[in-house]
């Protein structure tokens, strides 16, 4: 799909969607299968950062009442992966907040992350954990990381309107080193910021300029004392175009639906979950999520493939 034939597709009429939704879900099928995946993440440090992004609790932890940690023990990861595992996770994320992590960070980091190789060496980890250099991204992934995680948020021309202490271009141009360093790039957006519908396909396409390889499609969850504590949420009808959208846009890419789905997508869940390549489970950042054994019938009800710890081998692109 080319960007003219997407942005015909934001004047669709609402009753249209549907027909968008069921084209995106055969472009699922065909490319990766009936099957569905979970990935659960870990708040390993919270509310140090001082990016300023209007959506982050954690950017002013003191107004939005965020918790407050330096990096957890090695202990805690350990206990975060048990419980992704034990929700039918196939990923485990370590998430620290900031732009970067100190040496100390860093070596506990690595250590933590041989640890957890030690004790699920299927489990696929990744980590978020801000902006790091190329012998930072070699490191970990000689420790066991498979994927670094740094979201773009919206498109380069809205990004102001979410932080003006971070450049978009830093962003993107992390997402190639990355990628450059042989490690897998997930990389998606937040939706329902004031941005515009031609913002979320201009964030689509960057992604697939990058090539990344896994996507989270993040949904706005307005938190008391932010910028946005009072946005409008999006339409759950304008989510599903959007999800679409993505999809149609990124067909190669693994598509996930991350935080604020719950709240946003409500009882719609299930039929986005056909366009997508998994959900997010267990839980985000500062917020809960849902009972996982309720995602667990989620994808048993719509017959998909849950594929679980040590079988993503079963994932096979492009059937």
């Amino acid at each position: 799909m080319n960007r003219r034939e997407a942005m015909e597709l934001l004047r669709m009429d609402p009753g249209e969607v549907l027909s968008l939704v069921f084209w995106a879900a055969e472009v699922k099928r065909r490319h990766w299968g009936d099957t569905f995946q979970f990935c659960s993440i870990i708040n390993a440090k919270s509310g140090l950062c001082d990016a300023g992004c209007a959506f982050c609790a954690q950017a002013n932890p003191q107004a939005t009442g965020a918790p407050v940690y330096p990096m957890v023990t090695t202990e805690e990861l350990l206990k975060g992966a048990r419980s992704a595992v034990a929700n039918g996770s196939a990923r485990f994320s370590v998430v620290a907040s900031g732009r970067g992590l100190t040496s100390k960070e860093m070596e506990r980091l690595v250590e933590a992350v041989a640890t957890l190789r030690g004790e699920f060496p299927t489990l696929l980890l990744d980590v978020s954990v801000g902006r790091l250099t190329r012998s930072q991204l070699d490191e970990l992934k000689s420790a066991g990381v498979s994927r670094v995680h740094h979201n773009l948020e919206s498109s380069c021309s809205f990004y102001p309107e979410v932080t003006a202490s971070i450049e978009w271009s830093q962003r993107y141009r992390f997402l190639l080193l990355a990628k450059e360093a042989g490690l897998e790039v997930c990389a998606g957006g937040l939706m329902g910021m004031g941005e515009s519908g031609e913002d979320r396909v201009d964030l689509a396409f960057s992604l697939a300029e990058a090539e990344v390889d896994s996507v989270p499609l993040n949904f706005l969850i307005p938190i008391p004392g932010t910028p946005l504590e009072n946005a409008e949420p999006l339409h759950p009808m304008e989510i599903m175009r959007c999800i679409a959208l993505f999809r149609l846009i990124l067909p190669h890419a693994e598509l996930r639906i991350c935080g604020g789905r719950e709240r946003n997508l409500r009882q719609l869940q299930p039929l986005a979950a056909t366009m997508v390549n998994g959900f997010m489970v267990g839980g985000y950042l500062t917020r809960g999520g849902r009972n996982p054994e309720l995602d667990k019938e989620l994808v048993r009800d719509l017959a998909l493939d849950l594929v679980e710890e040590g079988a993503l081998s079963r994932i096979r692109p492009d059937l």
